[in-house]
């Protein structure tokens, strides 16, 4: 996922830029930035897998990946094949993201 953000944001960078509004620009960088934040957020977790079980990190990373997948690929979609409606998907990868942080702090306090 970390590889695919840096992808897409050269992507973005250097093939859309000129060819999409500032705004639209905007939106498919939150989409890469969200990626990458949460890519990293994925590898923290593999790294907490070997100090704790893997029945507490499972669910948060499926979360994390799930809503990041939600999260940036509406943005994605939204941008490139200007299908508006898509930003109404947006904030459910975003619930999921919170969702998964949330659920990583509890297991781990609870550990």
């Amino acid at each position: 996922m970390a590889s695919l953000s840096i992808i897409f944001g050269a992507f973005g960078a250097h093939l859309i830029k000129s060819k999409v509004s500032v705004e639209n620009l905007n939106i498919f960088e939150t989409g890469v930035r969200y990626q990458m934040y949460h890519s990293l957020g994925i590898m923290l977790i593999g790294i907490i897998g070997f100090h704790v079980p893997h029945s507490i990190i499972r669910t948060s990373a499926s979360l994390l990946f799930f809503g990041t997948l939600i999260f940036s690929g509406s943005l994605y979609i939204l941008v490139l094949a200007n299908i508006r409606w898509m930003g109404a998907i947006t904030p459910i990868g975003g619930i999921f993201l919170v969702l998964g942080w949330l659920n990583l702090f509890y297991n781990i306090y609870r550990h």
